[in-house]
């Protein structure tokens, strides 16, 4: 069963941080510059996690990922935006 996360960093060191970027990128959609949604399987979120882990300082970086639930339905139309609205997704499809 998937389900959706808020993934969000605070990486040290720039080399890192676009490893770290680039690892999400991979796994999830963009949200802000340093918040990603992703709809992971457990599979992959362990996956994420050991990626993630490869590629940050463990003692000096921080990922944060919150469950979100598995209903991305009901994840998407609890969004509340202020401001511009987030990115169109890759397939064409707007986020929220």
């Amino acid at each position: 069963m998937r389900r959706c996360y808020l993934v969000f960093y605070d990486i040290r060191n720039a080399k890192r941080l676009r490893r770290v970027h680039k690892v999400l990128k991979g796994y999830g959609e963009p949200w802000q510059f340093s918040v990603f949604f992703c709809v992971l399987r457990e599979i992959d979120r362990v996956r994420l996690q050991t990626d993630l882990e490869d590629v940050m300082n463990l003692k000096k970086d921080q990922t944060v990922l919150i469950d979100l639930g598995a209903e991305e339905q009901n994840v998407r139309k609890g969004l509340h935006v202020i401001g511009p609205p987030l990115p169109e997704r890759e397939d064409g499809t707007v986020t929220i």
